[in-house]
C-alpha cells in the first residue's frame, strides 16, 4: 500500500504549545507525531508514502531521511502554499501506485486498511473514509444516500450528531487530472464539493479511535491517548 501524507501545515492554532517545529512533526508522546502516524500505517501494510511537506520542510526531511522503518519515503516541497488540493496533486504526480491512500499529516485515524482495500477492489469507486460523531458541529456533515455515496456535505457549526469526512482518502492517482483545476487550491471545496455530484464518492464509515491533532486540547488528550502507538 502506498500513502500520501499531508505534513505541509502551518499548524497557527497550535502556536500557543508548539512553535518551533510542523504541526505534524509536533512530540506526541514523547516522539514526533508523524512517526507515530507511519508506525502505525506500516503495521497495516504501508510500504512507500510521498511526504507532502511546505512549512518547516527540512524538519521533516532531516528527521526521516529516504526510509523510516519499513516504509520508503519520498518528498514533494511546496515552495509557496498550495492548499489541500495542490498538495495532493503534486503528491500524486510522484506516487508509484495507480491508487493510493490520503491521509493528514496531524490525524491518527485507527483505519481498517485491510477493508478498505478490500472495498476498492470490489468497486473501484473513489473513497471517502467517514465516522460518526456524537457532536459533528467542528467538523461538518457528510450527506450519505442510502447507498452508501457521498451526495454532498453540510456545514460546520451545527450541533449534534453525524458522519464526518475525516480526511482520509483512497483514490485513484489520476483522478484530480484533467479538470483545469488551479496550482493552489483546496480539496473540499474547490474539488469535492462539485465532484461528489458528477460522479459517484463512497462513504467508508468507520468507528476507529480518530484524533485531530490541530487544536490544543485534542494535542493534549492525544499525550496519553497515543502513548500505546509507540510500541
Amino acid at each position: 500500500m502506498e500513502a500520501v501524507v499531508l505534513a505541509g501545515g502551518f499548524g497557527t492554532r497550535l502556536r500557543s504549545v508548539v512553535s518551533d517545529v510542523p504541526k505534524p512533526m509536533a512530540p506526541v508522546a514523547g516522539v514526533p507525531f508523524l512517526e507515530l502516524l507511519l508506525s502505525s500505517l506500516e503495521r497495516k501494510g504501508l510500504r512507500r508514502a510521498v511526504l507532502a511537506v511546505g512549512h518547516l520542510a527540512h524538519v521533516v526531511v532531516q528527521h526521516f531521511g529516504p526510509r523510516y522503518r519499513g516504509v520508503e519515503l519520498a518528498y514533494e516541497i511546496e515552495e509557496t502554499p498550495l492548499g489541500t488540493g495542490g498538495a495532493i496533486l503534486r503528491a500524486f504526480r510522484r506516487c508509484e501506485a495507480d491508487a493510493v491512500l490520503v491521509v493528514n499529516g496531524d490525524t491518527f485515524l485507527d483505519l481498517d486498511t485491510a477493508r478498505l482495500l478490500d472495498h476498492w477492489q470490489r468497486q473501484r469507486t473513489p473513497i471517502i473514509v467517514a465516522r460518526p460523531m456524537p457532536d459533528a458541529a467542528r467538523y461538518g456533515r457528510l450527506l450519505i444516500d442510502s447507498s452508501g455515496r457521498v451526495t454532498g456535505f453540510a456545514e460546520k457549526g451545527e450541533a449534534g450528531p453525524g458522519a464526518i469526512n475525516t480526511g482520509h482518502y483512497f483514490w485513484p492517482v489520476d483522478l484530480l487530472e484533467g479538470r483545469g483545476l488551479p496550482e493552489a487550491f483546496s480539496i473540499e471545496t474547490d474539488f469535492l464539493e462539485s465532484a461528489v455530484k458528477e460522479r459517484r464518492f463512497d462513504a467508508l464509515l468507520t468507528e476507529g479511535r480518530f484524533i485531530d491533532i490541530g487544536v490544543p486540547e485534542d494535542y493534549a488528550r492525544a499525550q496519553t491517548e497515543l502513548a500505546d502507538l509507540r510500541q
